[in-house]
């Protein structure tokens, strides 16, 4: 036992200076690891209602009317129970991340630090804020049987939680400069539009997921729409979204545009594909439940490579100095 806390210790020790005695290195730590756990919850999230577990602790906060934790329930079996109370726990690993980032963020600012980054606070304080508000919601969620607006919604949540902690990860991996644009603004405006067209087909996403089977339980309610009709719009908008991304890969090349944002795109819509054959696969399969998850996965992805691609398509200077005046040439009278 002793040897193990030799062991553990340094590392505890170095967890504890992560934050408390926090670099820009350690910041940017934590809000990559924000990123990851906020992706997490929402493909564990989708994993409980498709595995039927969505009322598994049919109460909220507590699990069941008496008890926090799962007992012997008559309406739902060991492993649900078990599956939506795991769900739930892992709200605290993201909550714990959420506070380190805060932490991380406020401590820059101690004497003999990196220097405050009140910017980085705000970004931060959206994190616990977020998490607390995903709670809230997710009991909303218990107490409405699964309706598909509250549960659409709490989703919709995560994909804002999701792109709160990828700006956190980009501010913090760069100076405070005012931005500077390092392609033409044309294509700048357009990585908006695609992003739009990313969100709008998570929401149609989301509204298709709504309609079809997969509720969390048999007492769910299901949207009232034609699952056909809706599942047409939904593929119709992923043609846009592929169009737009080729676009703006296609405009960033014959622009001689920064390779980084080059290969971000191209590593855009790489996913975009995949995502696609996964889509495609699940609808001949008849939409079995590990495709969708692996679906809602993808979506996750598609929507951080949507937002890496924007970030990189301009500069705010380093963290130890500005962004250049100068336009690129390329980007010059734009």
């Amino acid at each position: 036992m002793t040897r193990l806390v030799d062991r553990l210790r340094p590392h505890a020790i170095a967890f504890y200076r992560s934050f408390w005695f926090s670099t820009a290195a350690t910041m940017r730590r934590w809000a990559l690891a924000a990123v990851v756990v906020n992706a997490g919850i929402a493909v564990t999230g989708a994993a409980v209602r498709l595995t039927g577990s969505g009322l598994g602790c049919p109460t909220w906060p507590r699990c069941t009317p008496d008890s926090f934790v799962p007992v012997p329930h008559d309406d739902h079996s060991p492993i649900n129970m078990a599956i939506e109370f795991g769900n739930r726990l892992i709200t605290f690993l993201v909550l714990a991340v959420a506070i380190g980032c805060f932490l991380a963020a406020v401590r820059l600012a101690r004497p003999g630090g990196d220097g405050a980054r009140p910017v980085l606070v705000r970004l931060a304080a959206l994190q616990p804020i977020g998490v607390v508000v995903q709670a809230l919601w997710g009991g909303v969620v218990v107490r409405t049987l699964l309706n598909p607006v509250t549960v659409s919604v709490h989703f919709i949540l995560s994909i804002g939680m999701i792109a709160a902690a990828f700006t956190l990860y980009a501010r913090s991996g760069e100076g405070d400069a005012r931005p500077h644009r390092l392609v033409h603004r044309d294509i700048r405006t357009l990585g908006f539009f695609l992003t739009a067209a990313v969100f709008v087909l998570i929401v149609v996403g989301v509204v298709v997921t709504g309609t079809g089977p997969h509720s969390g339980d048999e007492r769910a309610s299901r949207f009232d729409f034609d699952i056909e009709s809706m599942v047409r719009l939904h593929t119709d908008v992923v043609w846009i979204v592929v169009g737009l991304t080729f676009a703006l890969l296609f405009a960033l090349h014959v622009t001689d545009s920064p390779g980084r944002a080059r290969r971000g795109a191209l590593v855009l819509l790489g996913v975009e594909l995949a995502q696609g054959v996964i889509g495609y696969i699940q609808y001949f399969l008849a939409v079995p439940a590990l495709m969708v998850g692996l679906h809602v996965l993808g979506a996750t992805l598609v929507w951080i490579a949507t937002l890496r691609v924007v970030f990189l398509m301009r500069s705010r200077g380093t963290l130890d100095a500005p962004a250049p005046d100068r336009a690129l040439p390329h980007a010059a009278n734009a």
